[in-house]
C-alpha cells in the first residue's frame, strides 16, 4: 500500500498522469523553475521539459489568454493562477471567451482546459491571497467549477476536468494542501464532475459544504453525534455543474440543512443552494435553513482572520438553531 498523500501531492500525482498525454501543456508563473508558489508542479518542468511546463510572465491575461488558444487549437492546457485573487485580470478572458467559444462558434470550437486556482484563507496572507469568490465563476454559463476537499477527489476531480469537454475552473483550498492526507490510489482514476459524496449518514440535520470547511463540517458532525445529535454530512465536490438530487434527496429524509462556506454571505454559493432546496424540497422542512458563512467585508490581517472564517461553534449554534425551531 502507498503512503498517505496530502492534498498538494494528490494533485502532483494527476498532474503527472495528465502529462503522459502529449496534448497536455501546464503553463503559469514560476510553475517550472521553482515548482509553483505551493510546489505543487515541482519537478514537472525537469521530467517533461520547458516545452510541457511553461513558465510565464506576470500576466494572467496573458496566461488564460494563451491557454484559450491552445485549447481552441486542439491542446488541453492547464493554466495555473497563482492564488485565486489574482484572477481578474484574466476573468475577461474567461468571461468573454474562454466560457462562450461554444456557443459563439456554434459548437464548432471548445476550449478543453483547467484553470487551477489555490483559494481561501487560513495561512495569514489577507486580501489576494486568501479570498474566496467562486460563485462569481459559478454565474458564468459555460465554465465548470470544481472544489476537492480529499486527496483521493483532488486526483480524480483533476483528471476528469482534464478530460472535461468545456472549460473548468478548479480551485484547491489552501489550508487543505498539507492538512489531510489519506492514501490516493495509484494510475489513473477519475471522479465524474458532478457528483456530491455523502461523506456521513444522519438522521437529525443536512451539512452541506465544499473545500476547505469540509474539515470544520466533519468536525461539527462527529461533535454532535456524540450529544445524540446525527448529521447527514454532504461534500458538493463540484459546484457546477451541481447535484442538486443528492441535496435535495437529503433534505427530504432529516428535513433540516445547514448550509456551510468560507465566501462572504451575500450572493455566496450559499445563496443558490438554499434556492435549490427550497424550491424542490420546501414541504419536507421542518426548520430554516441556515448559512455559516463568512462576513461581507475584505479579507482581514492575520490577528482577526479566526474571527473571519466560520469556526466549529458557529457552525454548531446553526444546527443547534434548527433542531430547536
Amino acid at each position: 500500500m502507498s503512503d498517505p498523500s496530502t492534498l498538494a501531492q494528490a494533485i502532483t500525482a494527476g498532474l503527472h498522469e495528465a502529462l503522459t498525454d502529449p496534448s497536455v501543456v501546464l503553463i503559469g508563473e514560476d510553475i517550472g523553475t521553482t515548482g509553483g508558489v505551493f510546489r505543487v508542479t515541482d519537478g514537472l518542468q525537469q521530467h517533461y521539459g520547458a516545452d510541457r511546463v511553461i513558465d510565464t510572465p506576470v500576466a494572467e491575461s496573458g496566461i488564460v489568454g494563451t491557454a484559450f488558444g491552445m485549447a481552441v487549437a486542439g491542446l488541453r492546457p492547464i493554466a495555473e493562477i497563482q492564488f485565486m485573487g489574482f484572477s481578474y485580470p484574466g476573468y475577461d478572458q474567461i468571461i468573454s471567451h474562454v466560457a462562450r467559444i461554444r456557443s459563439r462558434s456554434k459548437h464548432r470550437f471548445t476550449a478543453p482546459l483547467v484553470i487551477r486556482m489555490p483559494f481561501g484563507g487560513g495561512i495569514g496572507a489577507a486580501e489576494h491571497h486568501s479570498e474566496s469568490t467562486e460563485a462569481i465563476y459559478t454565474h458564468i454559463p459555460g465554465l465548470a467549477v470544481v472544489v476537492p476537499s480529499t486527496p483521493v477527489d483532488a486526483k480524480g476531480l483533476l483528471l476528469a476536468a482534464v478530460e472535461y469537454p468545456d472549460p473548468v475552473i478548479f480551485l484547491e483550498p489552501i489550508r487543505l494542501y498539507r492538512a489531510v492526507k489519506e492514501v490516493v490510489p495509484e494510475g489513473r482514476y477519475t471522479i465524474p464532475l458532478g457528483e456530491a459524496a455523502i461523506v456521513r449518514e444522519g438522521t437529525d440535520v443536512t451539512l452541506i459544504s465544499y473545500g476547505a470547511m469540509m474539515r470544520e463540517t466533519r468536525r461539527v458532525a462527529e461533535t454532535l453525534s456524540a450529544e445524540g445529535v446525527e448529521c447527514e454530512v454532504i461534500d458538493l465536490r463540484t459546484l457546477v455543474p451541481l447535484d442538486v438530487a443528492t441535496v435535495v434527496s437529503s433534505v427530504e429524509r432529516t428535513g433540516r440543512a445547514v448550509v456551510i462556506h468560507e465566501a462572504p454571505r451575500t450572493s455566496g454559493f450559499g445563496a443558490e443552494l438554499v434556492a435549490q432546496i427550497q424550491e424542490k424540497a420546501l414541504f419536507s422542512l421542518k426548520a430554516p435553513i441556515e448559512r455559516v458563512t463568512s462576513w461581507d467585508i475584505v479579507v482581514p490581517l492575520r490577528k482577526t482572520e479566526s474571527h473571519y472564517t466560520p469556526g466549529d461553534a458557529r457552525i454548531i449554534a446553526a444546527v443547534r438553531r434548527t433542531l430547536e425551531a
